[in-house]
């Protein structure tokens, strides 16, 4: 179940016009910290971030998969759509038995080691790759027109120091 804060920030992207992706991106950094928090674990940086999505999804969130997503992703993410417009509690057992599987996944592998720093960049770094220049480009264009003035400057000002430390 999403937190409170989780939901109202998801909202607030929502009446900003931001993309849906930027919406679910509060539900994927939530289960983030649960699993940094110990509340659960995840195998890698890519579970942590399908389980937001799926989170995301169910609570409304219109986050369709990738076009080169697996025919399970797409049958998963349409479970999900489904499920957020059918509100039916889940099987207590069902429940019972993914949090014990998330329970013991935590001990197999760290929080460091599955959602840390080092973990996250690759994960985007590799999702980035996949992605054409033009289809960056085009997102980063976007995000520029959400961020309003006052979000411009700041990260104009946090370009100019980064291009200042970097020469």
């Amino acid at each position: 179940m999403p937190e409170k804060k989780t939901r109202q920030a998801a909202a607030k992207d929502k009446r900003e016009g931001k993309s849906a992706s930027t919406q679910a991106g509060e539900y994927v950094k939530e289960e983030i910290e649960h699993v940094r928090g110990g509340k659960h674990g995840a195998k890698n940086a890519k579970q942590a971030i399908a389980i937001g999505l799926s989170k995301a999804r169910r609570d409304g969130v219109k986050a369709k998969p990738s076009k080169t997503a697996s025919k399970a992703t797409k049958k998963k993410a349409a479970q999900d759509e489904q499920a957020s417009k059918t509100r039916k509690r889940p099987a207590a057992k069902r429940s019972a038995g993914a949090k014990k599987a998330l329970k013991t996944a935590s001990r197999k592998t760290t929080a460091k080691q599955a959602v840390g720093k080092k973990a996250l960049s690759t994960q985007a770094r590799k999702a980035a790759s996949k992605r054409t220049a033009s289809s960056r480009s085009a997102a980063a264009r976007k995000a520029a027109g959400t961020k309003g003035a006052a979000g411009r400057k700041a990260a104009a000002k946090k370009a100019a120091r980064t291009r200042k430390r970097a020469s």
